[in-house]
């Protein structure tokens, strides 16, 4: 919806007035104005900030009115709610929680009164709803816009840069994604048990993603706690038959590493390293799926899965699993995704944390030390018998926001690498543990809370002075969304060109294979340009 991205830019704009001073001067500076579509929207009360919990206040009559949102507030109760379309928000006074259709969620800071008008949380709002803001610092203006006009950089980026060609260099990574759960990408589902026709898929989408300028493939081959590939440790992918642990009578991953050197292309084994299976079901499993097998491994979390990343033994199994790849195949790098410990529901560890807390006082310290651990005897392992594979991983594209840390990157995102996956990529890259990184950089140059050249720049700041290089994901498959920038191809050359103003980035890889395929908004004809006749 389009609204939805509203209140994202709002929150944004106006959290950056609270870092410009001390909450004390903040409060004694001009009135906040808010403009909608050209016109001043009036209040008796501005937008504020709460100091100690840094959330942003705006009048519930602005959802209303500017929004056309329906408002009740029930001064019994003392309960604001808000209903928009498909979405109900209910939030009470001094209460630490509100309802978002029939479910709970927390809050930081819920409904208040000041000044007999009723304000509501802007960071909370935000995320349920979304608009599109422009901040002006000097008059202290705030312009909501309502269609999908693009939101003005607090930081413009030179138009030359963005919109004119950029030198490019031919030897650039340039990958795509090939995911294999869910038959995503490859192989599709309707080819289950005829190897024929696998083959056949695969070799016509390598032939496409090559016309395309593409290099690389990056092949989910450990989709979900089982193999693409023969193994003595886990089961064959359903993803391949249709049935858990059904051989389909010929080794894939022998023939998309032949057909994909055959092109000259490299050829990346990617492993989701945590996901035991997609579903809680068991009765559908192999006998030797590692739930079966293990099952003091295995954690439920939001009904999927997962393989406990605080157990060693769990640990250890993994990264033989991912050995038996190295050392069968000549593969050209091993690559993980974000897949360590799931980003939202609850992980039910405090058992495990308890046996194998190793003195540790707080779990997400003990957390991230457990990846620690893994990425570090995961590379140690791969550069023992076969150094010349990289070893590299896809972080969620924000490692810390700087509100939380001041050396992060200056974003709001509601997710974060380090604080919610416990996966602390500074740490790998200090100590040379990957070869590579490839950050999930899935927002636009328009995106404010996620800005794609801020953190492009950020990471290139990481990797500066190491021996770890930088590809940048991309998202493709945004592309002809509602989001903020992804209504024309060009948002994906305009990221393409901002990339070669840092040295440090090294290629792209995009997500998916799919995607690209399905040449959203003429993409495939704009990648060919970029790529192969420059």
């Amino acid at each position: 919806m389009k609204w939805r991205k509203w209140l994202t830019f709002l929150l944004l704009f106006v959290l950056c007035v609270s870092a410009i001073g001390a909450p004390a001067q903040a409060q004694s500076s001009p009135v906040i104005s808010i403009f909608l579509d050209g016109q001043q929207v009036h209040s008796d009360v501005s937008p504020y900030i709460i100091p100690k919990v840094n959330v942003t206040m705006v009048p519930l009559r602005v959802i209303s009115e500017s929004l056309g949102a329906e408002v009740y507030w029930d001064g019994q109760s003392q309960t604001a709610t808000i209903i928009k379309d498909d979405t109900v928000l209910s939030m009470t006074m001094n209460q630490k929680f509100a309802w978002v259709n029939n479910g709970q969620m927390p809050l930081d800071a819920s409904v208040e009164n000041r000044a007999g008008r009723t304000m509501v949380p802007l960071r909370f709002v935000s995320e349920q709803l979304g608009l599109q803001v422009n901040w002006n610092q000097s008059t202290r203006t705030i312009t909501l816009l309502t269609g999908d006009v693009a939101v003005q950089q607090p930081e413009p980026i030179p138009q030359d840069v963005i919109t004119q060609p950029q030198p490019h260099n031919p030897s650039t990574l340039r990958g795509v994604w090939v995911s294999t759960v869910y038959n995503l990408d490859w192989p599709s589902a309707g080819s289950y048990g005829n190897q024929e026709k696998q083959k056949q898929e695969y070799v016509k989408m390598l032939d496409e993603l090559q016309d395309m300028g593409m290099n690389a493939v990056f092949v989910q081959v450990r989709p979900a706690g089982d193999a693409l590939y023969p193994s003595s440790l886990v089961p064959w992918s359903k993803y391949l038959t249709g049935t858990q642990g059904k051989d389909p009578g010929y080794d894939p991953v022998a023939f998309m590493i032949e057909e994909t050197h055959r092109r000259g292309m490299q050829f990346h084994a990617w492993f989701n390293p945590f996901r035991a299976t997609t579903e809680a079901k068991t009765d559908i499993l192999a006998a030797n799926s590692v739930v079966k097998k293990y099952p003091q491994w295995i954690v439920n979390s939001s009904n999927k899965l997962y393989i406990n990343p605080g157990i060693p033994e769990a640990r250890q199994h993994i990264i033989a699993t991912i050995m038996e790849v190295v050392n069968r195949y000549d593969i050209d790098g091993v690559h993980l995704d974000d897949y360590f410990y799931p980003s939202n529901g609850t992980f039910p560890d405090d058992a495990t944390f308890g046996a194998y807390g190793n003195g540790f006082t707080n779990k997400a310290e003990w957390r991230r030390y457990n990846i620690n651990q893994f990425v570090q005897q995961l590379d140690q392992s791969i550069k023992s018998v076969k150094p010349q594979v990289q070893f590299g991983i896809s972080p969620f594209g924000v490692w810390r926001n700087i509100a939380n840390d001041s050396t992060g990157s200056d974003t709001k995102a509601g997710v974060t690498a380090y604080d919610h996956m416990h996966a602390d990529v500074r740490t790998w890259i200090q100590h040379g543990w990957i070869d590579y990184v490839t950050p999930q950089l899935y927002w636009s140059l328009s995106f404010a809370p996620a800005q794609y050249d801020k953190l492009v720049t950020w990471w290139s700041n990481e990797v500066r002075g190491t021996d770890v290089t930088l590809y940048i994901g991309h998202a493709p498959y945004k592309l002809g969304t509602n989001e903020a920038g992804w209504q024309n191809a060009q948002e994906i050359i305009n990221q393409l060109n901002y990339n070669t103003l840092h040295p440090e980035v090294k290629g792209s890889i995009f997500f998916s294979a799919k995607d690209l395929r399905k040449n959203p908004l003429g993409l495939i004809q704009e990648l060919r340009s970029y790529y192969l006749t420059r």
